[in-house]
């Protein structure tokens, strides 16, 4: 529980929403230096840039567009997004454009290795941060748990098969897998643990 936690998912105010987008704009630029980094990518965005290669897209419009379309999945499902959902779609795709049109490629493996920590990092903090305001899940999250409670399949089987898929499609489409992708499965829990606590002591009263 944060101080600017919203009661429901449309419970708005300039100070929330403002720490929203401070959330899902440190996520998008830790997503984009781990695609920089060129290493490997985070699952979702291995897809987006596999996509991108395919397309005249840029990657952060291919995450825009996959964001959109995993949203449309929810309706089967009887889902509601809320302003939290609409604003990951749109502040976390400007923010992988962005970020990697700021961050130069490198061609030394110590340098793109700190890339991939510092984005493990930075997307350990922004979902920290964004998670709190209590406005709503990100499409695919919003997905995973929707799944889980209309099937009852355990959440972390229906987790790993979505991860699974994705980055196998990813893949195929020649999105980049690699050194970063396994770093980012094996560290992305303990960095929003992590920032979750650190926010947790911040914010205590």
């Amino acid at each position: 529980m944060t101080p600017w936690r919203a009661s429901h998912q449309w419970d708005l105010s300039l100070s929330r929403i403002c720490i929203l987008i401070f959330g899902l704009f440190i996520f998008g630029i830790g997503d984009s230096l781990l695609i920089v980094s060129g290493l490997g990518n985070a699952p979702w965005s291995v897809l987006a840039q596999g996509i991108s290669k395919q397309s005249s897209l840029s990657i952060g419009s291919s995450t825009l567009l996959v964001s959109t379309v995993v949203l449309a999945l929810w309706i089967p499902l009887r889902e509601r997004p809320g302003f939290g959902t609409l604003a990951n779609i749109a502040v976390i795709a400007f923010a992988i454009d962005l970020g990697i049109h700021l961050f130069p490629q490198q061609n030394r493996f110590i340098v793109e290795l700190s890339y991939v920590i510092v984005g493990i990092l930075l997307v350990g903090l922004g979902s920290a941060i964004y998670i709190t305001c209590g406005l709503g899940p990100g499409p695919r999250d919003g997905w995973m748990t929707a799944i889980h409670r209309r099937t009852g399949v355990p959440i972390g089987r229906v987790r790993l098969g979505i991860e699974l898929v994705v980055l196998s499609a990813g893949w195929a489409l020649g999105g980049r897998v690699g050194l970063g992708t396994a770093l980012f499965a094996a560290l992305i829990g303990y960095s929003v643990a992590l920032f979750f606590g650190v926010v947790s002591r911040l914010t205590h009263r």
